[in-house]
């Protein structure tokens, strides 16, 4: 019998990475993109969907919504989850960038979890002069959270469920620019289309507490618009989409952002 293989803590790093672009009725040893990883990091898929499967356990967000991992998490496991997610802004781009080297995607090229079809790599034209470091670590990020967030919403608008990924925005609930510990947090994204991302960053829609859509009086006064009646209208008091193993939103980011859609 071949002798047990001890996870790395650079193993643990691309694994969380890959974690937070899958929910958690995907993490079994059937599904595409856990099969490509293990193919990666010359493990069997069995192991690798167990381990996927044990950080869940350690996942606070998941039991918010009453789903358990296995149990078996090791110290290290503990130890990676709680550095990973104590400093995002930093063990983010570190993934990513361990994630593409492991698959051998080019600096230029962007890559991409589909958890249907596995690990998608691309090569978009090129964009201008090389980018700084700083600016690398951005993109990472960036790449990283509209992944997580898409696929947490089950490659959907959370609003009207369209679903040409072409068309989505992963939208932060919190800003960018004024809440750089919860840029990368899957919680403080939705996933809408680029018509519905621009009216929640211009505050003219928002969600209750129960997650569902509310217009602004903006909206409501343009009731008579085709446009407006077919496209917000039609879904207000829906509630936002999301499959039923996924991370939810944070209830306080929704709300620290219909505080500010209240005033307008």
């Amino acid at each position: 019998m071949a002798a047990r293989k001890n996870w790395t803590r650079h193993e643990l790093l691309i694994v969380l990475n890959v974690y937070h672009k899958l929910r958690f009725g995907q993490m079994h040893k059937g599904n595409p993109t856990i099969i490509k990883l293990a193919e990666k990091l010359e493990r069997t898929a069995s192991s690798v969907a167990m381990k996927f499967c044990n950080l869940a356990a350690l996942d606070p967000a998941l039991k918010l919504r009453g789903i358990k991992g296995l149990s078996g998490a090791s110290r290290l496991d503990e130890d990676m989850w709680n550095e990973f997610h104590a400093n995002l802004e930093e063990a983010v781009p570190s993934s990513e960038e361990a994630l593409r080297k492991l698959m051998k995607a080019g600096p230029e090229s962007e890559i991409e979890v589909l958890p249907k079809q596995g690990i998608r790599i691309t090569k978009p034209p090129p964009s201008g002069p090389t980018t700084t470091t700083g600016s690398v670590n951005i993109r990472l990020g960036q790449d990283y959270f509209r992944n997580a967030v898409l696929n947490n919403f089950g490659g959907h608008c959370g609003v009207t469920s369209l679903s040409i990924r072409e068309l989505l925005i992963a939208s932060h609930i919190l800003p960018w620019s004024t809440h750089a510990s919860e840029r990368l947090n899957v919680r403080n994204g939705l996933c809408l289309s680029r018509l519905h991302d621009a009216a929640f960053d211009r505050y003219l829609i928002s969600f209750d507490d129960n997650l569902r859509l509310l217009l602004s009086k903006r909206l409501r006064d343009e009731m008579s618009q085709r446009a407006v009646k077919e496209n917000f209208a039609a879904y207000q008091g829906q509630v936002l989409d999301l499959p039923d193993d996924s991370v939810l939103p944070d209830l306080a980011f929704i709300a620290a952002h219909r505080a500010k859609f209240l005033k307008q």
